[in-house]
């Protein structure tokens, strides 16, 4: 919905929207009415054409203590996320992300962001960073650019979980 408001607040057309961002005019529809999958590469180009950055679209807590977390979409594929930071943080974004198997982003993105850190609560994550695959398990982390592509999913048949901490 809130890309639906941002596209309409600013006199932008479905047609102009999905051509710029290589997409359906159908597709668009259904992104804002969130009936469709939308992989993370793609939701950063809708946002991309409509001026405004990913976290824009999220509902931050407005209290100190998080509980569990607020729901979150950034895209793509057989995923639950959850904002796990509060309003008033300015320097970094934590997210927790439960994949079932064979979710995960559905293509390769970066974010305008310094560094991100993952860590795998539960079950196993296949990270591809610039072409480097690194496979994590249970307790594993890794750190990489923002800026360098990457791409993620459980490769599991179980259900797997990572925290992300984006700086």
């Amino acid at each position: 919905p809130k890309l639906r408001s941002t596209r309409v607040d600013q006199g932008l057309s479905v047609t102009f929207v999905a051509e710029q961002a290589g997409v359906t005019k159908g597709f668009i529809s259904l992104a804002e009415r969130g009936k469709t999958r939308v992989s993370v590469p793609v939701l950063l180009r809708i946002c991309e054409v409509l001026g405004i950055t990913i976290g824009s679209l999220f509902t931050y807590p407005d209290e100190p203590i998080v509980h569990g977390g607020i729901p979150l979409y950034m895209g793509g594929v057989d995923l639950q996320e959850y904002l796990l930071t509060p309003h008033d943080e300015k320097w970094v974004q934590v997210m927790r992300t439960t994949m079932q198997p064979g979710g995960g982003s559905d293509g390769a993105y970066t974010l305008e962001a310094e560094s991100i850190f993952v860590v795998v609560l539960q079950g196993q994550l296949s990270l591809d960073v610039g072409g480097e695959v690194r496979i994590l398990d249970t307790g594993d982390s890794t750190t990489f650019s923002a800026r360098t592509p990457h791409n993620w999913f459980n490769p599991l048949t179980t259900e797997s979980q990572v925290m992300w901490v984006i700086s």
